[in-house]
């Protein structure tokens, strides 16, 4: 192989890399940022794949992220790759303030304002035995309550700007493609 390590890293070292790149987080948004302008689709489709994804990663159940993207993407019209990579948003790094918030706003809505309910004394048992019968009341209900609201704010904030943005950047590509057909030499 060409271009193959001499030395091949460690678990240790695989692990670190996945949680935080070599390069930065910036250069990977970056990467992440071309690869949804790049799809080819309608601005629409990409916008709204986009915004089905992220609206997903606010769901506090792990495992159907990408189901109910795919769902929602099928649904409204959205691109597949766009609504996969928008459930990245639910990355081990934003799921503890996604579920704290969806929590609190689920909460709210349920209590019908601010809720001065402590949380169980044996939530920690709960949570290690995963009885769910006994987390549907004090934790599941409320975060997938919350969910719908915070998930469909944080769709919208995404759709439009997405959409105006791929549209902008594939009228400056096929302006571009047309003038290089123009000076193209016959």
């Amino acid at each position: 192989m060409l271009f193959k390590r001499r030395i091949k890293p460690g678990f240790r070292e695989r692990m670190r890399i996945a949680l935080w790149p070599r390069r930065s987080v910036g250069r990977s948004l970056r990467y992440f940022g071309k690869r949804v302008l790049r799809l080819r689709a309608t601005p629409h489709a990409i916008a709204a794949g986009l915004a089905a994804g992220i609206f997903s990663s606010f769901i506090p159940i792990l495992g159907v992220h990408i189901a109910v993207a795919l769902a929602i993407a099928w649904i409204i019209g959205g691109n597949i790759a766009a609504a996969i990579l928008g459930t990245t948003l639910g990355n081990p790094l934003f799921l503890p303030v996604i579920w704290g918030a969806t929590l609190e706003v689920g909460r709210f809505i349920l209590s019908g304002g601010p809720s001065d309910e402590p949380f169980p004394h044996h939530l920690g048992h709960m949570l290690r035995h995963l009885d769910f019968a006994e987390l549907w009341g004090p934790i599941v209900k409320p975060m997938l309550i919350g969910a719908v609201p915070l998930g469909l704010i944080a769709a919208l904030i995404v759709y439009f700007p997405t959409r105006w943005i791929v549209a902008s950047f594939q009228n400056r590509r096929k302006a571009g493609f047309r003038l290089e057909k123009v000076a193209e030499p016959s």
